[in-house]
């Protein structure tokens, strides 16, 4: 009877492997992010022309701001300094089925924290007294979306609804500390801790103009490319977030990697946030809540939560921020039609996502030969 099994088998016709097949799974990452953005773009046209505005020019203002001169591009990566920290807050997660969209939370709190460090211990010399910042804010952040990890993994609890709830909670909580107990009594319109001391402010990479920040959030996205996709930790995150049933049959500690993962993101946004103290704002106050955290929610899922692919995206969106101005003054719009924009862009990124496999090569090349 097996031999009979085999021989049919072995008659069975065989369907080739497509030539090239990971070259086109890797076009594929490539070319429907490219389509979401381009259909996005012609979305938002339409808008633009029924409000009477042409479309050529806004593209035209979005480009000379965000990338036409030498200023724009100091600009534009100044922006994306803590946008590439910020992404990884929700693309690390990601990796693991999770969707975290509470970075902003960590982001604000890690401001905080560096900001009350500096009223703390402000005799500490300047090398150190960075150093500190980040370890604390670094903790800050790993803390608070660490324990929307935990509460997943331990209570059941969704980690999209948590995280956002957090969020709120914890501007809240940076308002309160900024305006009372934390608060420099010298702050008088715009309330804000103490200024740090001119030895804590980090400062600018030659030749660019840019903080150092920038250099910060491109090792990190380097680091956890690495962390995700070259070593047996992030082997295993990957397993669990294929499947975490099975995982944890195999002997996976699911729980650590859920834990550790969102702890991990947030450290990234609490960085994100002690960069914004020490190198733009001078001290913590309400400007720490600038919607970097949103921001990379749409820039990690442009790039697919992919590390590395983070870094291209997260200079794309701040191009189109640093153009809002230009925008507003130029075609008499208000300043949140770039946030329209980002939101139609948003959309058509997770329809291309919802149809993926109907829209990739490799699935039309496959209908072709069948």
């Amino acid at each position: 009877m097996s031999t009979d099994l085999s021989l049919a088998a072995a008659e069975r016709p065989r369907v080739s492997a497509i030539p090239g097949e990971r070259a086109l799974r890797h076009i594929d990452a490539v070319l429907l992010p490219l389509l979401a953005l381009a259909v996005g773009m012609g979305c938002f046209s339409l808008f633009l022309l029924a409000l009477g505005k042409p479309p050529a020019e806004f593209f035209a203002l979005v480009y000379k701001a965000g990338f036409g001169t030498a200023f724009s591009w100091t600009n534009t990566l100044s922006r994306a300094a803590p946008l590439l920290l910020a992404s990884l807050c929700v693309a690390l997660p990601a990796r693991l089925g999770l969707v975290i969209i509470g970075g902003e939370g960590a982001i604000v709190l890690g401001g905080v924290a560096a900001g009350a460090l500096g009223m703390l211990a402000p005799g500490l010399p300047g090398g150190l007294g960075i150093a500190l910042m980040a370890l604390v804010a670094g903790l800050t952040g790993a803390v608070w979306i660490g324990a929307i990890g935990a509460l997943r993994h331990l209570r059941g609890v969704n980690e999209t609804i948590s995280s956002l709830l957090m969020s709120y909670i914890a501007i809240a909580l940076m308002h309160h500390l900024v305006e009372g107990p934390l608060r420099d009594p010298a702050s008088l319109n715009k309330p804000s801790t103490a200024p740090l001391p001119s030895s804590w402010h980090v400062g600018l990479i030659p030749e660019i103009g840019v903080h150092w920040g920038l250099a910060a959030g491109l090792v990190a996205c380097i680091v956890c490319s690495i962390l995700v996709e070259r070593t047996t930790f992030g082997f295993a995150a990957r397993i669990v977030g294929g499947n975490a049933r099975a995982a944890t049959m195999q002997g996976l500690p699911t729980g650590l990697l859920t834990i550790g993962f969102c702890a991990l993101g947030g450290l990234c946004a609490g960085l994100a946030g002690m960069f914004e103290v020490a190198a733009v704002q001078g001290s913590a106050n309400a400007s720490l809540a600038a919607g970097y955290g949103y921001t990379g929610i749409l820039i990690a899922f442009l790039a697919r939560h992919n590390s590395l692919a983070i870094i291209p995206c997260a200079v794309l969106l701040a191009g189109f921020e640093a153009s809002s101005g230009l925008i507003q003054r130029r075609l008499d719009m208000p300043d949140a039609t770039m946030l329209v924009f980002e939101g139609m862009m948003f959309i058509l990124i997770l329809l291309s996502e919802t149809l993926r496999e109907r829209l990739s090569l490799l699935t039309l090349i496959k209908r072709i030969r069948s």
